[in-house]
C-alpha cells in the first residue's frame, strides 16, 4: 500500500534541514579554523542542536502516526528502517575515518532507528504517549541526578560505560561527536506521534492544507531527508577543502 505524503509534514522536515546544513557549515568552518567557537558547551550552539534534533525526531513521530493512519504495513515500515539503520552504519564508518578517539557510535541515525521500532509498536497506546513521552524526557534528569548524588560508584560506571550508555542515563557525557540516547529523546519522538494521533483525527484535514508557494522547496527537501542527511555534510567539508586549495 502505498502512503500519501503531506507537504506541511515534508515542510517541517526540511525547515529542519536546512538549519541542520547552516549549524554543520557554522560546525565544519570551526574545525577548518575561520571561526573560534565553542560547539560543545556555548548554550548558543548546544540549543540550537537541541532544537534540530527536537524537529527531525518530532517529524519521525508525526511521520510514524500518518503511516499507522493509513495503514502502512509492516514489510514497508523494515524496508525504510533498513534503510536508516544501513545508514547509520555508514555514519559510524565515515566518523571513524575522520575522527577516531570520538566517533559516532549512537547518533540521532542509530537513535532514531530503535526509537522508529518503539514508536511503531506503542502508535495504538493513545493519550498515553503524552505521559510517556513527559516521562521518558524526566526520567534522563532523574538519572543523572541519583547517579550524582547517592547511586553506587560501581553502578554509576557501568551506566556510563559504552554498553549501556545509549540509553541516556549517564552522569557525564560520552566522548562522541554525535550522541542521540534513547532518554531523554524517545520522550519527544513519542510527543510527536501523540500530537500525530490527535492531527490525524481532527476535522479540516490538517496535514492536507496546501502550502504558500515560497514553502514548497522546503516540502521537496523534506522528501528527500535521509539522502540529504547523507550527502550534506560531504558537500560542505568537500567545497571548504576546495577553497582551501583555491586559495592557497
Amino acid at each position: 500500500m502505498k502512503t500519501q505524503r503531506f507537504d506541511a509534514l515534508d515542510a517541517l522536515r526540511g525547515l529542519a534541514m536546512v538549519w541542520m546544513t547552516a549549524f554543520h557549515f557554522c560546525f565544519d568552518l570551526n574545525q577548518f579554523g575561520h571561526i573560534q567557537q565553542n560547539f560543545y558547551d556555548d548554550p548558543f550552539w548546544t540549543g540550537q542542536r537541541t532544537v534540530i534534533v527536537s524537529l527531525f525526531l518530532a517529524c519521525a513521530g508525526l511521520g510514524q502516526a500518518i503511516a499507522v493512519a493509513q495503514g502502512q504495513s509492516w514489510p514497508r515500515f523494515w524496508r525504510r528502517w533498513v534503510q536508516v539503520a544501513l545508514c547509520a552504519l555508514l555514519v559510524t564508518a565515515g566518523s571513524w575515518l575522520m575522527y577516531p578517539r570520538s566517533f559516532i557510535y549512537f547518533g540521532v541515525l542509530h537513535g532514531m532507528a530503535l526509537m522508529l521500532i518503539v514508536a511503531r509498536l506503542t502508535a495504538p497506546w493513545g493519550r498515553w504517549l503524552w505521559l510517556l513521552g513527559a516521562l521518558a524526557i524526566a526520567s534522563k534528569f532523574i538519572a543523572e541526578y541519583a547517579m550524582n548524588t547517592w547511586a553506587n560508584p560501581e553502578f554509576a560506571h557501568y551506566l556510563n560505560a559504552p554498553g549501556l550508555n545509549w540509553l541516556g542515563w549517564i552522569s557525564h557525557k560520552p566522548v562522541t561527536e554525535d550522541y542521540v540516547p534513547v532518554f531523554p529523546w524517545l520522550g519527544v519522538m513519542w510527543w510527536g506521534l501523540a500530537a500525530g494521533n490527535w492531527l490525524v483525527r481532527q476535522p479540516g484535514g490538517f496535514f492536507t492544507r496546501p502550502l504558500v508557494p515560497s514553502l514548497r522547496p522546503l516540502a521537496w527537501l523534506g522528501r528527500w531527508s535521509l539522502s540529504y542527511y547523507m550527502l550534506h555534510q560531504p558537500v560542505l567539508i568537500g567545497c571548504l577543502i576546495g577553497w582551501r586549495w583555491l586559495m592557497a
